[in-house]
């Protein structure tokens, strides 16, 4: 199969590419690089620098499925500049499933966000509940995922919510739950949890990969939207798996970010998907991967600072 992810150059996408490439398939990235890109050269791989915002320019012929990850991603980076955030996140998602019918893809496969639900009191969050999303970002994934729904018709889709994904990549994100609070033990001696009593959905990197695959094969079986998240943790807790590992203090301050829910996704177990990992195997790779030199503290690794570095620029 021909498969085109954009942002495969990301933290999941650097990820999910070496997957798709040892599983046999031809493999086309489309990524604007700006944290980089440490994909690795391979016959069956073709990596193309390119804003998604120029879906022209993007080829798709011959091209199966499309995994459409390129975004920006979370609220810091989105409330930096919020019409960046529309135009790339929303505008361009139309304008790749638009091109991709014109070339004839058969699916899309768009990586949304568990964060669209906002915040939610039900024990669980099922993909039939309401979303109420309370930033910029939320919405553009909300308004994407009712975009591409209604080309239904036209091309299979498959909108993947996500929770919170932790665990190494070579391109790592450190300003992600997980990996942040590990990584301050680690360079600190010292965690700041922000608020503490949220609860948040997880999912380990492997898993997610795992999923983009399964929705791959599964191709019609699976239409719509799935939420993507197995263990629902409050960042105190999180904190307080990391000490378990890397001795640490805890420091607590006060939070803005009132985004609490517990992710259920029934939806996609009973397809037959099987999580491999979890939160206390991303905590103790990332302690082997500092131990080893293999990961350090670098602005690189953080969305938003990248990115003021460049609007400064």
């Amino acid at each position: 199969m021909h498969v085109l992810v954009t942002g495969g150059c990301g933290y999941i996408g650097t990820m999910l590419v070496r997957r798709l490439l040892a599983e046999g398939h031809q493999v086309t990235v489309a990524d604007l690089m700006w944290f980089g890109n440490y994909l690795e050269p391979h016959p069956r791989l073709t990596v193309i620098q390119e804003d998604v915002r120029n879906a022209e320019r993007i080829p798709m012929r011959g091209v199966n499925a499309l995994i459409h990850l390129a975004n920006v991603a979370n609220d810091p980076c989105s409330d930096l500049n919020p019409k960046l955030s529309w135009e790339v996140n929303v505008l361009a998602t139309m304008q790749l499933v638009e091109a991709a019918i014109a070339a004839g893809v058969s699916q899309f496969i768009y990586a949304s966000s568990g964060s669209v639900y906002g915040v939610k009191d039900e024990d669980e969050v099922t993909e039939d509940l309401s979303l109420v999303p309370i930033s910029d970002y939320n919405k553009t994934k909300m308004i994407s995922e009712r975009v591409l729904l209604s080309y239904a018709d036209r091309i299979l889709v498959q909108c993947l919510r996500p929770a919170t994904v932790c665990g190494y990549s070579p391109r790592m994100r450190l300003d992600l739950s997980v990996n942040l609070l590990t990584m301050q033990a680690l360079t600190r001696g010292r965690i700041t949890v922000l608020g503490g009593a949220q609860t948040r959905p997880n999912i380990h990197l492997v898993d997610m990969v795992g999923v983009y695959l399964h929705l791959l094969k599964m191709g019609k079986a699976m239409q719509g939207v799935y939420n993507a998240g197995f263990e629902n943790i409050s960042i105190m807790d999180i904190a307080k798996r990391v000490t378990q590992h890397v001795p640490a203090d805890i420091e607590v301050k006060p939070s803005n970010d009132p985004r609490s829910y517990r992710l259920t996704s029934r939806k996609l177990l009973a397809t037959g998907f099987k999580p491999q990992s979890g939160v206390e195997q991303a905590i103790l790779e990332l302690v082997a991967q500092y131990k080893a030199g293999a990961l350090r503290e670098d602005d690189i690794f953080h969305n938003i600072r990248t990115m003021k570095k460049m609007s400064a620029a």
